[in-house]
């Protein structure tokens, strides 16, 4: 079965099974499987590295099958040293995202939430961080919660993708099938975009709430933007990603940051412009260079990255990861999981259990 690589006349209607990826630049529905991978990434860099040997070979393998453009999606968790999930489908669909019909109204769940750590323990754990950052062992780490919602009755993971898709129709969406469950969310981040020798990451760091009154709202936006902490923490992700691809970049554009908002959040975004030296590097090898960002994890990155471990009473898997695609050319597109939790729950119809849970 060739993969399909025009938009079609007619958007096919999404299934259970279906890896979907809506994005502002292109749009993917993915049907089907030839061949997996699970090796870990952390050596994805490397083109002699066992993974970049089994990922060609995915390649190869599709195009055996009949696929004459194959691409390869799924995702990376976190941890680079844990196995990841990717896969070449049988066929798949670039897609106008305009042209989904999306649910008019969202169902309200009902059920249990619990956080993991507890509200003490938590504050335990960011004091044992705190500790470290005054002792000058890192600048930064970036510890997180999770929140274990158990509803009533189950949820459809595609019905609640397109909740989430019709509460952010500007962002990175996806409906990922992964064993043992369906990985979904709606990330306004693009860690990286390459086409040809160019490529593009837009990363956030620093966030606001946002407000229903225009006024507040206003003077959300401008506290973010003069804010010194926020603008600090948004230098360290930057030059964090310059290091990490400028000596593979002919050149490399940073500008100033700017203001990227989401019907919850303001962010400070800075679009990163470069030109690879070799064209040959694909989008997902790039990608593995910058992830996980400062934003994710801290820095310097060895240093929060066992530190989380030592901390966090739960493995992040694939939250905090990377989801996107890669076609036989290198070209492709990678944006994070790190779905802000508000997003989620506003797709849920959990909003007032989440602030009552806080």
């Amino acid at each position: 079965m060739s993969g399909i690589t025009n938009v079609p006349r007619i958007t096919p209607l999404p299934q259970r099974g279906d890896a979907i990826f809506l994005s502002p630049h292109r749009s993917l529905l993915a049907r089907g499987g030839i061949a997996s991978l699970a090796h870990p990434t952390e050596f994805a860099h490397l083109d002699n590295s066992e993974f970049s040997k089994q990922f060609q070979a995915l390649f190869g393998e599709a195009r055996r099958a009949g696929v004459e453009r194959p691409i390869v999606i799924g995702a990376i968790p976190f941890d680079k040293s844990q196995p990841s999930a990717l896969f070449t489908p049988e066929s798949y669909h670039w897609l106008d995202r305009k042209a989904w019909t999306q649910p008019t109204s969202g169902s309200h769940i009902q059920g249990e939430c619990r956080f993991q750590p507890n509200h003490d323990d938590f504050c335990q754990m960011v004091s044992s961080a705190v500790s470290q950052l005054k002792a000058g062992e890192l600048s930064k780490v970036v510890l997180s919660r999770l929140l274990h919602i158990t509803s009533s009755p189950p949820q459809n993971a595609l019905l609640l993708w397109q909740q989430l898709n019709r509460q952010n129709p500007a962002s990175y969406n996806f409906h990922l099938p992964l064993a043992g469950g369906t990985l979904i969310g709606a990330s306004p981040e693009l860690l990286l975009r390459k086409q040809g020798d160019e490529i593009l990451s837009t990363p956030l760091a620093g966030s606001a709430r946002r407000a229903d009154d225009s006024a507040v709202d206003a003077k959300l936006k401008q506290a973010l933007v003069a804010s010194s902490k926020d603008q600090h923490e948004h230098r360290i992700v930057i030059e964090a990603i310059r290091r990490r691809l400028g000596e593979h970049c002919l050149q490399l554009t940073i500008p100033d940051p700017e203001l990227l908002s989401t019907p919850t959040l303001w962010h400070l975004a800075t679009q990163i412009h470069g030109r690879v030296q070799n064209p040959q590097e694909n989008a997902l090898s790039l990608a593995c260079r910058l992830h996980p960002t400062p934003a994710l994890c801290g820095t310097p990155y060895q240093r929060a990255h066992e530190l989380i471990g030592q901390l966090e009473p739960f493995k992040r898997g694939w939250f905090g990861g990377i989801v996107g695609w890669c076609d036989d050319e290198g070209n492709g597109e990678w944006h994070e999981t790190s779905v802000k939790l508000g997003t989620m729950l506003r797709a849920l119809g959990f909003m007032q259990t989440q602030e009552n849970a806080s």
